[in-house]
């Protein structure tokens, strides 16, 4: 089997390295030469891919049995309107392309905070720019019928190297501070894709957010403990919120979160 991603940042790498411990030959992208090394280090097919092109990439990057689109859409830096043009050159390349099976991911930013648990049912009513541009993304790719696509909603991603201690360390008057985190550890996103990967599951949407929702005074103020650093104060008040379920997670992959408790 290969596998490309388009997207090697914190994610797309990770899942680069799991994958090519199983066995698998991994092709990977960067837009920076300086990644190169680091990619090739981790066992993987390098390739330099610029998407602001405006042709479409037709390289031996999309020779592949699924293809992985881990590009974020940088909607805060005022890139998100080049999100969907650029992932339209991504479907013109794969549709000169072998690549029947696509993996996008998303996020959970789709829905928008209406008070109530959303799952992959709910319909996305997004209401922030990175959360439309997203949905967007998310229904051309549904659209097409060249390719099955499945479609990761990760929740928010903490590891190594995005400690969540430090997000709010010292702040203080921090707003909603009741609100649930809707959050995921990394190596539940990496088992979660792999999951979908061996089970070979596409065609659908799959949120992929750790069930568990503690408010985000608890979780953060214990977070930046546990670093050392200084504890944060928020308003203990509950305004917009959401919690993020899954329909897909257990019943269809079968699979049992690494992390199911923040506080243990």
């Amino acid at each position: 089997m290969i596998i490309s991603i388009l997207g090697c940042g914190w994610y797309g790498l990770a899942l680069a390295k799991a994958l090519v411990a199983d066995g698998i030959t991994v092709k990977g992208s960067t837009t920076s030469p300086d990644k190169l090394t680091l990619l090739e280090d981790a066992g993987i097919v390098t390739f330099i891919i610029d998407l602001s092109a405006e042709t479409p990439p037709t390289h031996a990057f999309f020779d592949c049995d699924i293809l992985v689109i881990a590009i974020p859409p940088k909607a805060r830096s005022g890139a998100g309107v080049e999100y969907v043009p650029k992932l339209q050159r991504v479907i013109d390349a794969i549709q000169l392309s072998m690549v029947k099976k696509v993996i996008l991911i998303s996020s959970t930013g789709v829905y928008a905070d209406l008070n109530q648990e959303v799952n992959e049912l709910t319909p996305p009513q997004p209401n922030t720019p990175a959360g439309q541009v997203l949905f967007e993304a998310e229904e051309l790719f549904n659209r097409q019928t060249a390719f099955k696509t499945t479609i990761i909603r990760f929740g928010g991603l903490i590891g190594p190297g995005r400690d969540p201690g430090r997000f709010f360390a010292g702040k203080k008057e921090i707003p909603n501070g009741l609100a649930p985190v809707n959050l995921i550890h990394l190596d539940d996103s990496i088992g979660i894709s792999r999951a979908i990967i061996q089970q070979d599951v596409f065609g659908c949407t799959v949120n992929a957010c750790t069930p568990h929702h503690p408010p985000k005074s608890a979780f953060y103020t214990q977070a930046a403990g546990k670093a050392g650093l200084l504890l944060p104060e928020f308003v203990p008040e509950l305004k917009e919120w959401k919690i993020v379920s899954s329909t897909m997670v257990g019943k269809q992959l079968m699979y049992n979160y690494q992390i199911d408790n923040w506080h243990s």
